[in-house]
């Protein structure tokens, strides 16, 4: 599958024997893209890895035993380097109270996350997913066009009651932020508003009464940061972005969220009626798996 820029392919490209590249007339956002992709696919598995990234030999064969071992996991991450670095872009993710999303053991050396072992979900930079999970769930949510659509399609497979691995060798080197950029004004702004969508989607009752607290004290942290010259918001600035939009991003966001409440509002309830976890086992499911707001900001 090929959806970046206009989703052409470059003439002359070649696909190996028995695949199949599908074009796009245009960019359908990510998780369009992908689902067009399975749609046209029997395979018991669906792979994602982006354009940005470089599989190591074996990765997919590696994710696919992992699977195979573990028919109550749905889900499996690779270990997803910073390209040409001794150092981790994702290790599995993580989730914070107002519900962004940050990868595990982000910019720290592989060798502190060699172990086999379960995950909250993947990043959708390189993972692999089991298709009767997608059956059972659906598949991502295609209204999120560009970031947390795996954020959002690992914590419905949580709530369904599937299970995410973490096999450290499945290795993938990742540019990270490559094609949006680290820090644009398009990622501050989907980033932003996904992360409203992934709240009201999945978020329990307690932890969604908690979430704009948590959401203060993290714009609190951007703020502090910023002034230090670190995290999201100095990159933000040093990528030529004003500061100053970055409350219009965070306003707009919030607009969206008004629009699109009701049709969140039934994609909520019909997660809740096929959920096997409850609300009180979720809820220790995610504190398990989290990331605080401070540490969101920081990255």
């Amino acid at each position: 599958m090929d959806n970046s820029g206009t989703g052409a392919v470059r003439r002359g490209n070649t696909a190996p024997t028995g695949s199949k590249i599908i074009e796009p007339a245009n960019n359908v956002g990510f998780g369009a893209a992908v689902n067009l992709a399975f749609r046209q696919s029997g395979s018991p598995y669906l792979a994602t890895l982006n354009d940005d990234a470089a599989p190591h030999p074996g990765w997919l064969a590696t994710l696919v035993v992992a699977l195979e071992q573990r028919p109550d996991a749905g889900m499996c991450a690779s270990q997803v380097r910073l390209y040409g670095e001794d150092a981790l872009d994702s290790a599995g993710m993580l989730v914070c109270g107002d519900g962004s999303s940050k990868q595990r053991g982000h910019t720290r050396p592989p060798k502190c996350f060699p172990v086999a072992e379960e995950v909250l979900f993947p990043s959708g930079s390189a993972a692999l997913y089991r298709r009767a999970m997608l059956e059972q769930i659906g598949l991502f949510d295609e209204d999120f066009f560009l970031y947390c659509e795996d954020t959002d399609l690992g914590l419905r497979a949580r709530w369904a009651g599937w299970r995410c691995l973490y096999a450290p060798e499945a290795v993938v080197e990742h540019h990270y932020s490559h094609s949006a950029g680290r820090a644009s004004p398009l990622k501050a702004y989907y980033v932003e508003r996904n992360r409203l969508f992934v709240l009201a989607k999945n978020f329990p009752p307690r932890m969604l009464a908690a979430a704009p607290f948590v959401s203060l004290a993290r714009y609190w942290w951007h703020a502090r940061f910023l002034l230090r010259g670190r995290g999201a918001a100095a990159r933000f600035r040093l990528e030529g972005a004003s500061v100053w939009r970055m409350p219009y991003y965070v306003l707009r966001a919030h607009a969206a969220l008004l629009r699109h409440a009701p049709a969140l509002w039934r994609k909520r309830r019909q997660i809740r009626r096929t959920a096997r976890l409850s609300p009180h086992i979720y809820r220790r499911l995610l504190r398990a798996h989290s990331i605080s707001a401070r540490r969101v900001a920081e990255l």
